[in-house]
């Protein structure tokens, strides 16, 4: 049994369908989850935990970013926990929210010289993780969630987003 029940959203245009976006988001969280437990210890409900991922645009995160953060520009990726985690927690029923816009996920891709899909898995494994409760608010914070970050995309087959960069 899979340890996550993911629900798909597409609300805009230029993604892909709804079935390719959920066969991609599982391969990448079923990696994340297997990580977590075996290098982490991260635990999980017996029953597989619910979590919804919203493919949208820049304008839709725009107003989101504004209404949940105060920020009004867009984004790549939002995360909204359905409850607060510690990192090594037990998530509930419904673990949250992972938000994220097309235009912004192709052009930071193109910058950062990535795949759309590399960039897409990146984004997805870091909204993830802040579901568990990690963070990059101070420098400490910043490196451990990198690292964890580093580490789920190796097991993906990709190579260190951050190389060469001080910690967010």
């Amino acid at each position: 049994m899979t340890a996550l029940d993911i629900q798909i959203s597409v609300e805009a245009e230029g993604w892909s369908s709804e079935e390719d976006l959920a066969v991609f988001a599982t391969k990448v969280l079923d990696a994340a989850v297997d990580f977590l437990k075996r290098e982490e210890e991260q635990p999980f409900p017996k029953m597989p935990v619910e979590l919804s991922l919203v493919f949208t645009d820049d304008e839709n995160i725009r107003e989101i970013n504004a209404e949940w953060r105060d920020k009004d520009k867009a984004t790549n990726v939002l995360s909204f926990p359905a409850f607060p985690l510690e990192p090594g927690g037990m998530p509930g029923p419904m673990l949250g929210d992972i938000v994220i816009a097309r235009e912004t996920v192709e052009h930071e891709a193109l910058e950062l010289d990535k795949s759309f899909e590399d960039h897409l898995t990146h984004l997805l494994v870091h909204g993830f993780l802040h579901l568990f409760g990690y963070d990059h608010m101070d420098e400490e914070e910043a490196e451990e969630m990198e690292s964890l970050e580093t580490r789920i995309l190796a097991v993906l087959g990709l190579s260190d987003p951050y190389a060469g960069q001080e910690p967010l």
